[in-house]
């Protein structure tokens, strides 16, 4: 149940206990400063907060770790990809870490391809804001404002990119959703178009050159802890990474031709239990 769902039921059964035709107890109990008020309205912020009880049936939500694109997957989907604009969308999505809506609402001034810079509007401040992207993006969208040059409205102003049917008109996010969906598909993935900002995520977190703090700006996260979430390990990373140290161990036990034997180890011992002690 939802927290919000349980604070209703529990306000619910405050209410019946107020008039007396309720029960005896809250069934979703929750320590308050006072009632009709809010949690801790009077609260000292020179003293630490209690530790009080949830709700007897919130359940705990657990924390799910973001899902990113392996490169074997990636490279899969993006040969499956069939014209220069869906080539240059996924690789501005998979360098810049942009959100879907934010890459879409870039226009033709936004972008400069010397400093390897395209200019978005961010979700939530509804601001806008410079994101560096790799050297590929900006060469296949050269190839398709090639092609559309004299098929799309020229002016800065203008919206960067467009549909592949006619009548043109300004790409919106459930046509680049549709998109990205049909070559996943093609290439056998289930992957989404918002994994890709995932997947920029996880290969900027893992640069040791790259401070976190610089991940967050790109990625446009308020606070740090959701950055933070992409240096979690994922599984197929970790299985791999320790699938290759059983492998170098397994190869350096070979190159010694024998054995090695186990910490604490004394052939004694042997012939002492089972009785073959030699006297």
């Amino acid at each position: 149940m939802r927290a919000h769902s349980e604070t209703v039921v529990r306000c619910f059964y405050d209410f019946h206990l107020d008039t007396g035709d309720g029960p005896i107890i809250n069934p979703f109990p929750l320590a308050r400063s006072s009632r009709r008020q809010r949690v801790h309205a009077h609260h000292n912020p020179m003293d630490s907060y209690r530790n009080e009880r949830t709700g007897l049936y919130r359940s705990k939500v657990p924390a799910r770790i973001p899902r990113a694109v392996p490169d074997d997957e990636f490279n899969d989907i993006f040969a499956a990809l069939p014209s220069h604009r869906d080539r240059a969308l996924v690789a501005f999505y998979v360098s810049t870490g942009a959100r879907a809506s934010e890459l879409l609402s870039a226009t033709a001034g936004g972008v400069d391809p010397g400093q390897q810079l395209i200019t978005v509007v961010r979700k939530g401040t509804r601001a806008e804001q410079q994101l560096p992207a790799s050297t590929d993006a900006f060469v296949w969208l050269r190839l398709y404002q090639l092609e559309m040059q004299s098929l799309i409205p020229k002016g800065r102003r203008q919206p960067l990119w467009w549909t592949s049917r006619t009548p043109l008109r300004p790409l919106n996010y459930h046509a680049a959703h549709r998109m990205f969906e049909r070559a996943a598909q093609r290439a056998g993935s289930s992957a989404t178009l918002h994994a890709l900002r995932h997947t920029a995520a996880y290969r900027m977190a893992e640069d040791p050159q790259l401070p976190l703090t610089d991940v967050q700006y790109v990625l446009g996260h308020a606070q740090l802890a959701s950055t933070q979430i992409y240096l979690t390990p994922r599984t197929e990373d970790v299985i791999r990474r320790v699938l290759l140290h059983h492998a170098e161990q397994t190869r350096r036990v070979l190159e010694r031709k024998t054995p090695p034997l186990a910490p604490g180890y004394r052939p004694e011992s042997l012939d002492v239990l089972f009785g073959t002690a030699v006297r």
